[in-house]
């Protein structure tokens, strides 16, 4: 069992990428900052490593994926209500984000998506039942 959990993502610009998720509440650790990478806390065990794409080079033997062509991911995060999966891509919007759909419902899960500034694609969804059944 993992004690934690590392998401890698490639950015253009640490500093609006810096100044986005902020927007949106998280927050970084300061002793994992640098000028090539912060690391942005998710949840307690979960953080979200923003590298500068050029530093991302060397941890990786492949291209890096091009977001405007090509999705690489669909990250989802998890939030205790409809109204609450609303209010997170409405402050994303207001962060500059891009929506690219409109929200959907399924008889276990609401949610909708939004793209950052590097073009990952993000999911905020609702699951009433959470991960317990």
């Amino acid at each position: 069992m993992a004690n934690m959990v590392y998401i890698n993502l490639p950015v253009e610009n640490l500093q609006r990428s810096t100044e986005f998720f902020g927007a949106l509440g998280y927050t970084f650790k300061s002793t994992m900052t640098d000028e090539n990478s912060t690391a942005m806390i998710l949840e307690e065990n979960v953080i979200v490593m923003l590298i500068v794409k050029s530093f991302f080079t060397n941890f990786i033997t492949k291209e890096i994926s091009d977001t405007s062509k090509y999705t690489e991911v669909l990250l989802s995060v998890s939030v205790n209500s409809k109204e609450e999966v609303i209010a997170f891509i409405e402050k994303a919007r207001a962060a500059g984000a891009g929506i690219p759909n409109e929200a959907y419902e399924f008889p276990f899960m609401y949610g909708q998506m939004f793209v950052d500034p590097d073009g990952h694609t993000w999911e905020v969804i609702y699951m009433p039942g959470g991960n317990s059944e």
